[in-house]
């Protein structure tokens, strides 16, 4: 998956990795694909939750040797 930005976030544990997100989700345009990388397993959960109360779009969360990959589409 393609994504416009990617914000790093291994080494982080809950709640940084969301708090991140969000501050990184006011600079993309309403339509734009964030990664977010994390090794915290809690993203699995609290990414998809962060996205139905703020009105974005969780699209995928991968995960490959201990690192999440969650794709987050801006909404408007």
């Amino acid at each position: 998956m393609k994504a416009d930005e990617t914000l790093d976030c291994v080494g982080l544990y809950c709640p940084m990795p969301i708090v991140h997100t969000a501050r990184k989700m006011k600079e993309l345009k309403t339509g734009q694909v964030l990664e977010i990388l994390s090794d915290d397993e809690g993203i699995k959960e609290d990414m998809p939750n962060w996205c139905k109360a703020t009105g974005n779009e969780c699209l995928v969360i991968q995960e490959e040797k201990g690192v999440y990959r969650a794709f987050v589409k801006k909404s408007g």
